[in-house]
């Protein structure tokens, strides 16, 4: 009988190897599913829009400090003609000063295009598509429509 019960004890031993084994693999299995979970709920949390709207804004901002500048430096230039020498020359140094934050500027944004890479990429895609035609300042229509545009209508 010693035989039997050993041959029984041998048998539940592999069932209990197999049950193990089949729960290991369950636990691995929910593991790298809450792994794919996890990062699935990361890229879906990552706003695209909020990216572009960031980007937007700095942009934005980098802008109009470039206009700023060339607005002052167009104010200098003309304040130039009425002052005298001496005063020539203090326009002449924040002309200079001027132009040298206008080349800081477009470094910085030349930089950030650079890190931005990809990004920055979408983001002019995407700003191309938005544009819409210039109307305001195109050239007038060829002779044929001024002729028709001039008639006096009926």
């Amino acid at each position: 009988m010693s035989s039997k019960s050993e041959q029984e004890r041998e048998r539940l031993k592999e069932e209990y190897k197999e049950h193990y084994r089949r729960i290991k693999e369950a636990k691995q299995r929910l593991k790298r599913a809450e792994q794919k979970g996890k990062i699935s709920q990361a890229v879906n949390n990552m706003n695209a829009d909020n990216l572009l709207e960031t980007v937007d804004e700095f942009l934005g901002k980098v802008r109009e400090k470039v206009t700023n500048v060339e607005a002052r430096l167009d104010v200098a230039m003309d304040s130039l003609e009425d002052e005298d020498t001496t005063a020539g020359s203090k326009i002449k140094k924040e002309e200079l000063d001027e132009e040298l934050k206008k080349q800081k500027a477009k470094q910085t944004l030349k930089q950030v295009k650079a890190e931005m890479g990809m990004l920055y990429n979408e983001i002019e895609k995407h700003a191309d598509e938005i544009r819409t035609e210039k109307t305001i300042g195109n050239k007038k229509p060829s002779s044929d429509s001024k002729d028709n545009s001039s008639e006096p209508e009926s």
